[in-house]
């Protein structure tokens, strides 16, 4: 009979992990969110485009409530009203234009009364190609306007792993359709979106790789350098060597990178020369993993060379 109860509990113990997980999901994809102060809500309004989600965030060491007036042509992660305890989020997207007024219920002052304004998308796609770049290259931002109209002047936005906001980055003008493109030159995981007037698109994300150049420079001596817009210094590559009776790489030795003078901003540049007593005529090549490059960059793999 004991294991009706630890069941049910185990249950619970699930549930709270989906909900938690779900909210912290729905709040990492939205395109505005509102925090909640032992003031008020910051801001009291947030303007979207059909389909974009709004995160409400209780910054505050007390529970707060999120009820919204209307509820048609809505969606939340979790049951409405929404009410988080200090320190959870959730998230709600929005399939119809219109405004959304929310408040607290247990605050009657001002700051506690918010909108969600809600108006058509600005555009129909938006998509970055290729999606992963090497340090140095290029991708290509292409999208269709919603309206279709050729001639409309939208403003690109750039939004570098670490910035808080976007940055204006170049003017585009749709053509034949309400299509338009741009190329950019990422230093290191970049969203993108388009502007017009106070219509914001989506964000498409490019990720980017460090650039990783190794040369044999002498017997069993070999030079690495590492090309991106942060140091590397005092990371760990991995030298390898290719086993073709396996068909895979294998790990020889760790590679220590140092700082180095000769990059020109943007770029900075780590490097190291190391030593390796592998046979002649071998492949080998050179890996900086997704750990030692942090968050704002893929893992990199250099060309290869022979032993």
């Amino acid at each position: 009979m004991r294991k009706l109860p630890l069941l049910l509990l185990a249950a619970a113990f699930l549930a709270a992990a989906v909900a938690t997980a779900d909210r912290a999901s729905t709040a990492a994809t939205a395109s505005q969110t509102v925090t909640i102060t032992h003031t008020g809500y910051k801001p009291t309004s947030v303007s979207i485009a059909v389909g974009d989600a709004v995160a409400f965030s209780n910054g505050d060491t007390v529970a707060h409530t999120v009820d919204f007036k209307s509820t048609t042509g809505m969606h939340c992660g979790v049951a409405l009203p929404l009410v988080l305890q200090a320190g959870q989020s959730a998230s709600c997207t929005f399939s119809s234009t219109g405004k959304f007024n929310f408040s607290d219920p247990a605050n009657k002052g001002k700051g506690f009364h918010g909108t969600v304004t809600v108006g058509t998308a600005l555009v129909s796609s938006i998509t970055v190609s290729p999606k992963a770049v090497v340090y140095g290259r290029k991708t290509t931002l292409a999208g269709t306007l919603a309206s279709q109209q050729a001639g409309q002047s939208l403003q690109v936005l750039a939004q570098p792993c670490g910035a808080s906001t976007p940055s204006p980055l170049a003017t585009v003008t749709t053509t034949t359709g309400g299509v338009f493109s741009y190329v950019a030159q990422p230093s290191m995981q970049t969203a993108y979106t388009v502007k017009s007037k106070n219509l914001t698109s989506s964000a498409a994300t490019v990720g980017v790789k460090p650039r990783l150049r190794l040369a044999k420079v002498a017997r069993h001596r070999y030079s690495l350098s590492v090309f991106a817009a942060q140091s590397f210094a005092g990371k760990s590559a991995t030298f390898e060597r290719y086993r073709p009776a396996l068909k895979r790489w294998r790990a020889v030795q760790r590679v220590l990178l140092h700082a180095n003078s000769s990059g020109v901003a943007p770029t900075v540049i780590t490097s190291a020369k190391f030593r390796s007593s592998l046979k002649a005529r071998q492949r080998v090549r050179v890996v900086l993993g997704q750990k030692q490059v942090g968050s704002c960059y893929l893992a990199g793999t250099s060309n290869t060379v022979r032993s």
